[in-house]
């Protein structure tokens, strides 16, 4: 069973609240490809350190990539990494400490792109 914090936007793009190293093997058993951290390390006490996440993701056999969106917002760079990332794959699941950051960059890079903004939002919404 998925776990329940994992929040579909679209069949292919799941954001989470901030995951830990124990949650990636069940991710990879859930079909998911990529793990995308957004999560800046050193945010707050506890918790768990990116390196970690990618141990976790290595060991399991899933891509990992790191875009950490931090004050500073939202960056053409992070678009273009997030697109990048994403290319080729089938499920993602991007993380950060609420899931909104993760939301947010995806919906940010696909209306870059040019995707449908008035779907994109509505995809969004659905996702919580």
């Amino acid at each position: 069973m998925m776990n329940p914090k994992f929040n579909r936007l679209t069949d292919g793009f799941f954001a989470s609240p901030q995951i830990t190293a124990d949650e990636v093997a069940p991710a990879v058993a859930d079909g998911f490809d990529l793990i995308i951290n957004n999560r800046p390390d050193g945010e707050e006490p506890g918790q768990p350190p990116a390196a970690e996440i990618a141990a976790a993701a290595a060991a399991a056999g899933i891509a990992y990539v790191d875009i950490p969106i931090g004050r500073e917002g939202i960056s053409h760079a992070d678009l273009h990494a997030f697109d990048e990332a994403i290319a080729g794959r089938s499920k993602v699941l991007a993380c950060c400490r609420t899931g909104t950051r993760s939301t947010t960059l995806r919906t940010f890079a696909r209306a870059h792109a040019g995707d449908d903004v008035d779907r994109l939002i509505s995809e969004a919404a659905t996702g919580g």
